[in-house]
């Protein structure tokens, strides 16, 4: 025994005991993570900590990633992959590029060679900082043990704060092994990363007279909705005021698809009154969106006759694509909660009650009326959008919808799913919009899964984008995650066939994915499941249907539903890439 009053000596913990004690301070209990030589360190310290942080070791790197998508995206917290150097790392470039354009709060840490080699092309070397320096919030290459602490606080804080986004770590491995001893809770050290100010009541008057001098207003809402917390905000907003709302492909769920004022998605693939209205608004209210070329089509004739006003967390994207008459930066579920005080004002109480816009409401009534989505609904296949459209409906009627996160790839079947499966709250639907990324759908519903263990997770997907990372169903079977996915399989990458038959006189340029050869379709995905040991199914009978749905729906593991459906069929209605709502294609 020592001396009474003797100090104890300080422990020594290595630095990817460190980064681990950092994510656990941080609140992170699942990680996805897949090991090799550079990052086995960091391995070795989380099997340390298996009764806290739960370890998911993904098949491929990118499933890795997105999982973490997945994670983030219905929680709102941070998803954490880890990866190896060179390889291993590069696989995480979709991944972060997917976040970036997507506002998604995600970490990645990496595993680097050591120190002394960084630069001599030593084995499974990339420069990952460097390739990775467009496609993320921020990154860090750690060469001091004594900065990981502060580095992990820091790279926490730029991920979830203002418009969320990715951040990289890189690791060297010496850094990982030294021994120091830490200090969990340094300073951070960000002198140039300002937040937006607190909306001041100033900003948001002319918002206010903007809605006083409109006959036809619109609100625009995105994705910001969504990573603000504002949809509760958002629904008040919009019942006080009684203006018609349409959302774009990620601020689908913000508000509720089942309202009156709902107009559901606009854009390329939206409805048509959706867009209709748009067109004719004379004052657009965008809220968190950022104008994207799939929205707005043709720049200078997108709501060019109404005012706008744009409320967004990012500074670089107000007048970016668009100028703003009314331009507000900051926090929209800040600045709508702020409105609704502003509107229980006497003195605008003219603005609240719903009955300003009779006229207007009338004219988006007809449209709705003449231009429903609309699909030729046939007995002799099983149409996409039924598909969808059925699996909707059956979990309304078993009172499932609540508790329903649908996950989707990129590709006709991802704008089906946005048209035909209809959103009442928000973080239950996650797709890649900016980036696009086939592949997507599978492992992002593992990642929510991990999230929700109680709730249903469907990822709805296209053989093509199924297959780009179909390895992944060996993490349902070995994690016990009971996704399920409803593929609609037509063989072919059904959204370029459908682009060349709008534009190439229907010239197939590589987009059919079967084997003429074959009688039969072409994987086998019921074989190719069953080898990871997932039930699945084949049907193609539309009378096979419903009750093969239910099925999925009640299976108490993964499973795969292979639906076959035509590949002729197109996603309508659509406006060009580039054009105007009066090229829009119905038919």
């Amino acid at each position: 025994m020592g001396e009474p009053g003797a100090m104890t000596k300080p422990t020594l913990r290595t630095g990817a005991d460190i980064l681990v004690q950092c994510l656990i301070n941080h609140g992170v209990d699942t990680v996805f993570a897949y090991p090799g030589g550079a990052s086995m360190p960091i391995h070795q310290s989380l099997t340390k900590v298996e009764g806290k942080i739960r370890t998911i070791l993904p098949r491929h790197e990118q499933g890795g990633g997105f999982m973490a998508h997945g994670l983030a995206r219905t929680t709102g917290k941070v998803g954490v992959c880890v990866a190896t150097s060179g390889p291993g790392a590069t696989n995480f470039v979709t991944c972060l590029a997917d976040a970036k354009m997507d506002s998604v709060p995600v970490i990645a840490i990496t595993g680097q060679v050591s120190t002394p080699v960084i630069g001599t092309d030593a084995f499974q070397e990339t420069p990952i900082i460097e390739v990775c320096r467009a496609i993320t919030k921020h990154h860090y290459l750690v060469t001091r043990t004594e900065d990981i602490a502060r580095v992990v606080k820091e790279a926490f804080h730029i991920a979830t704060t203002g418009r969320p986004g990715p951040v990289i770590i890189d690791l060297p491995k010496d850094v990982q092994i030294r021994m120091i001893v830490p200090d969990y809770d340094p300073p951070m050290n960000l002198p140039g990363y300002k937040l937006p100010k607190p909306i001041e009541r100033k900003a948001l008057l002319p918002v206010l007279e903007a809605i006083r001098a409109s006959k036809k207003p619109i609100i625009y809402a995105g994705g910001g909705v969504i990573h603000s917390g504002a949809a509760p905000h958002l629904k008040e907003f919009v019942e006080k005021t009684g203006i018609p709302i349409a959302m774009t492909l990620h601020g689908l769920g913000g508000f509720p698809a089942n309202h009156y004022l709902s107009l559901h998605m606009l854009g390329m693939h939206g409805t048509v009154y959706a867009n209709y209205a748009i067109n004719e608004a004379d004052l657009l209210l965008s809220f968190g969106v950022r104008f994207d070329d799939r929205v707005t089509g043709k720049l200078s004739e997108f709501a060019k006759h109404g005012k706008i006003v744009h409320i967004d967390i990012d500074p670089s994207e107000i007048n970016k694509n668009k100028i703003a008459h009314v331009p507000v930066v900051g926090d929209l579920s800040e600045a709508l909660q702020l409105l609704n005080r502003m509107l229980n004002e006497e003195v605008n109480l003219d603005l609240v009650g719903g009955g300003r816009y009779p006229d207007w409401l009338r004219q988006i009534d007809h449209w709705r009326e003449t231009e429903p989505l609309r699909y030729e609904d046939r007995d002799d296949v099983i149409m996409p959008q039924y598909a969808i459209q059925r699996l909707w409906q059956i979990l309304k009627q078993r009172g499932q919808l609540d508790d329903t996160i649908i996950t989707t790839g990129v590709g006709q079947h991802q704008m089906w799913a946005a048209q035909y499966f209809l959103f009442n709250r928000p973080r239950h639907w996650v797709t890649s919009g900016g980036l696009g990324t086939m592949g997507f759908g599978l492992p992002a519903a593992l990642g929510a899964q991990v999230a929700h263990p109680n709730k249903l997770v469907i990822d709805i997907d296209g053989d093509g984008s199924f297959l780009m990372n179909i390895q992944e169903l060996a993490t349902a079977y070995t994690e016990k995650l009971p996704a399920k996915v409803l593929l609609l399989n037509n063989q072919h990458l059904g959204m370029v066939v459908q682009w060349e038959d709008r534009f190439f006189q229907s010239n197939r340029g590589h987009t059919y994915l079967g084997a003429g050869f074959y009688h039969e379709p072409y994987p086998n995905f019921v074989q190719l499941a069953k080898g990871f040991h997932i039930a699945a199914r084949t049907i193609s009978d539309k009378k096979d249907l419903d009750e093969a749905l239910i099925e999925m729906i009640e299976s108490k593991g993964p499973y795969v539903l292979d639906v076959m459906v035509p590949y002729q069929e197109h996603v309508l209605p659509m406006i060009p890439s580039g054009m105007t709502v009066r090229d829009i294609i119905k038919a």
